[in-house]
């Protein structure tokens, strides 16, 4: 059984969700009702285009069927119109948080940060202490997003986790993920949703720590040292836009993030951050 959160953190999570909504311009609530959940079925499929013609990603009925069993299906309103959508499963560790979409030219104005404290504070109510999550660990926007603006930490390197994606955004990739937790009631976690993200500073490591993985000047990958105690690994700024120009570059980079990130974590290394720059900071155990 997982712990419960600690009950002080609920009143801070609901003002921290209430001022994220109102920064970004949205009111998020649940959804029950077959129309909407209708319209938020078809946002899922905007966002991520099925391969196959007349495809669904998930229908509305199901999405009832979640709704009405107790998972998470939130909906993101702008004057009244449906723009965005979140998707959580209940799950072992707590709360699974599995697909999210909003509506294209919304980027820039934090409604999937709101959406995540509406999602952590919704889950404090319900006395689930963890989110989990994958992303894609060569998008360095989503994991600057994931571990330091919310403060979430890497748990799992799942290779091909999903196996060949249908979607038109993933498809002819491998769906690498990193699966996080994100402690509910953490310090760090507290920290980030009071708009104090955990950064770091890689030009302050260099004295310290040994690169494992870097980008030569043409913007491939290239192998560094995994030995030592503190360790940085890079991935490229813009995956996806590599994987249009270039699609043997990107999976160049699959491959060698998939050899080195992983295999840290598979000595019992820890992330324990993201620089906004493009660096995954990983500390090895002390023996």
């Amino acid at each position: 059984m997982n712990p419960s959160p600690d009950p002080t953190a609920l009143p801070t999570a609901r003002a921290a969700a209430e001022r994220a909504a109102r920064a970004a311009g949205v009111t998020i609530r649940e959804l029950h009702d077959l129309d909407t959940l209708a319209e938020a079925g078809a946002l899922l499929d905007q966002v991520w285009p099925p391969t196959t013609p007349g495809g669904t990603m998930i229908t509305p009925e199901l999405l009832l069927v979640l709704a009405h069993s107790g998972s998470y299906v939130a909906g993101v309103h702008q004057d009244d119109r449906l723009i965005g959508t979140c998707l959580g499963l209940l799950a072992t560790v707590g709360l699974h948080s599995h697909v999210a979409a909003v509506e294209g030219g919304t980027r820039g104005r934090s409604i999937g940060y709101a959406v995540k404290l509406h999602q952590r504070a919704w889950a404090l109510e319900r006395s689930i202490a963890t989110i989990t999550w994958t992303y894609d660990p060569l998008v360095s926007r989503n994991a600057y997003f994931n571990l330091a603006k919310l403060g979430a930490l890497p748990a799992e390197y799942l290779a091909d986790f999903y196996g060949p994606m249908q979607d038109e955004v993933n498809a002819g990739d491998a769906s690498d993920r990193l699966l996080v937790r994100w402690e509910l009631a953490a310090e760090r976690v507290e920290l980030a949703c009071a708009g104090r993200p955990h950064t770091i500073e890689p030009d302050g490591l260099r004295s310290r720590a040994v690169v494992a993985l870097d980008m030569d000047e043409r913007g491939r990958p290239t192998a560094g040292r995994p030995d030592g105690d503190t360790l940085l690994v890079r991935v490229p700024p813009d995956i996806e836009a590599l994987r249009r120009r270039d699609p043997r570059a990107a999976r160049d980079w699959r491959h060698a993030l998939r050899e080195v990130l992983a295999g840290l974590l598979a000595e019992r290394c820890a992330v324990t951050g993201f620089a906004r720059d493009g660096w995954y900071l990983v500390e090895r155990p002390e023996s």
